[in-house]
């Protein structure tokens, strides 16, 4: 139904900035929330960034506030994560993820769980 491919990921020097983008395939994409996580060797899957279906209402874990921004264009079916200021601990593989529901939800889940639609992942590398 919904199909998930990232790019943009890369090798950055700490201080840098890198932008992903994470095109969509289904008709159902503008009514979903989306959401970027990351996941590194070892450890879970954690929520970076989410957006709701419309782009007025976002959430960002204390990680990423003040650093990355989440964006989508619905025309276009694509969410984006604009991340600045990179530091080495951001360091990880990171997945967008469409919400599994179509519910026009007023605030994006933050769950791992609510999120059933998910990229094959891309490589975010910082360097110190």
């Amino acid at each position: 139904q919904v199909q998930l491919v990232e790019s943009g990921g890369g090798l950055v020097q700490a201080g840098g900035s890198l932008r992903l983008s994470c095109a969509a395939s289904g008709r159902t994409f503008s009514s979903r929330a989306l959401a970027w996580f990351r996941q590194t060797p070892g450890k879970e899957r954690d929520v970076v960034a989410a957006i709701n279906w419309s782009g007025a209402n976002t959430y960002y874990a204390d990680s990423a506030k003040g650093r990355f921004t989440i964006s989508r264009d619905n025309a276009k079916n694509t969410v984006y994560l604009q991340m600045n200021v990179l530091k080495p601990e951001d360091t990880a593989v990171y997945y967008c993820a469409a919400h599994r529901g179509v519910l026009g939800l007023s605030s994006p889940p933050t769950g791992l769980h609510d999120y059933g639609y998910w990229g094959q992942g891309t490589q975010v590398t910082v360097s110190s």
